[in-house]
């Protein structure tokens, strides 16, 4: 009887430790389009203490954990993707660095994280027009299983139901649950806490990393910036009438930019009675549509509404014409223009774009028409502008700047 306790208090420990789940699934929530792990939001501390706990206390019974890095459905699909597996891997670094990590990690992002989202909708019948959002959502995940490609025109699919109310609602009340690294540790058939006679411990394999997405991991990726999206740029056509120029571009989020453009050429031979000037500039704000740029901001189709003013002195050694009045204040020496404009930004490589853009509109003020005469100019007229047509062209060479603002081709990067 004596020997016969200890077995069944042996049998009893391993029937308690085989009933329990042969998994465990820890989760840190990030806030929205960032990176860096917060532990003072949410669960995060009590979730950070229980990977430790979990991680060490059962080393020798883990047969490999995982981790997913996850985003909620808002946003550019790529800007989603890269996000995502930030989070994945900042997860995996910081398990790392604290020497957290016993056996095999397979470390991978999914971006949009639209199963996430119907298991959210499912558990509440709340939301707007329950049953469109859920056929909507089993919609959008089959075609994804089957191959097709994560694209706007799912996010749109949601966002059109009933008015966007079921999509307000589900922002306001889902997607920061959505903003994840998961971690998952799956062990070894039993996990026993007994004696590690009873079972040989298990070797410590060296960690390989297993991205399944086919977006390649850079240190560049895999840095907590948080994304900011800019570009110089320089019109090459003006720069072939020796009239240098400048303009930037800022993103300002759900498809926006605002930028401004800046040019100056004072060029002249005075006893020659010959002027080449101008300077002026404009300010712009675009809404950019399309396919490319719902891949990355500042690329793809673009429409835009500017207001500038400029003032010129254009004499090559006969009749000259002058922009606004000299001497004046700025409102009478200058020329004022504004107008719709439609362009493309053309990727053509990693960090540069040629932008093709054409302006329609109104350009008024007063022209001057003079002539050189002896070492003096002799005005001949005043006559004031009201011009409506095209108002300006561009073929400017665009230079990238900002965290994730680089093309990307498909398979990789350019």
């Amino acid at each position: 009887m004596k020997v016969l306790i200890p077995i069944l208090i042996l049998l009893g420990s391993l029937s308690s430790f085989a009933q329990k789940n042969a998994s465990d699934t820890l989760r840190l929530v990030f806030k929205q389009s960032k990176a860096n792990i917060d532990a003072d939001i949410f669960a995060n501390r009590a979730q950070l203490d229980s990977m430790a706990s979990e991680l060490t206390n059962n080393a020798a019974h883990i047969e490999n954990v995982g981790i997913v890095g996850a985003a909620s459905p808002e946003g550019p699909t790529y800007f989603n993707e890269s996000l995502s597996a930030k989070r994945a891997g900042v997860l995996l670094n910081y398990l790392s660095s604290q020497n957290l990590l016993p056996g095999s990690v397979v470390s991978s992002f999914i971006g949009r994280n639209w199963k996430g989202l119907l298991k959210e909708v499912e558990a509440d019948s709340n939301v707007p027009s329950h049953s469109q959002v859920l056929a909507t959502l089993h919609t959008i995940i089959e075609s994804i299983e089957k191959g097709e490609p994560d694209s706007e025109k799912n996010l749109d699919l949601i966002k059109n139901i009933d008015g966007g109310k079921p999509y307000r609602y589900m922002y306001e009340r889902m997607f920061p649950s959505l903003r994840t690294s998961t971690l998952t540790i799956n062990y070894l058939p039993y996990r026993i806490s007994v004696a590690d006679s009873i079972i040989p411990s298990i070797p410590i394999e060296a960690l390989t990393y297993n991205y399944t997405s086919p977006i390649p991991l850079s240190e560049n990726t895999m840095s907590t910036c948080r994304p900011f999206y800019m570009d110089v740029k320089t019109n090459l056509l003006y720069d072939a009438l020796l009239l240098p120029n400048i303009g930037v571009d800022f993103y300002v989020g759900k498809n926006l930019s605002i930028g401004a453009d800046w040019m100056y050429g004072w060029w002249s031979k005075n006893a020659r009675h010959r002027y080449w000037r101008a300077y002026g500039g404009d300010i712009n704000l675009r809404w950019w549509f399309g396919e490319k740029a719902h891949e990355k901001p500042l690329t793809g189709h673009h429409l835009g509404l500017f207001a500038g003013a400029v003032t010129y002195d254009f004499e090559l050694g006969g009749k000259g014409y002058m922009g606004g009045l000299p001497g004046e204040n700025l409102w009478h020496r200058c020329n004022f223009i504004s107008g719709i404009e439609y362009g493309y930004s053309l990727p053509v490589s990693r960090r540069l774009n040629i932008d093709f853009s054409l302006a329609v509109g109104y350009m008024g003020g007063r022209v001057i028409k003079y002539i050189p005469k002896g070492n003096g100019y002799e005005w001949q007229s005043t006559k004031r502008l009201n011009w409506f047509g095209p108002t300006k062209a561009e073929i400017s060479l665009v230079w990238l700047i900002g965290c994730d603002n680089y093309n990307r081709k498909k398979g990789g990067e350019l």
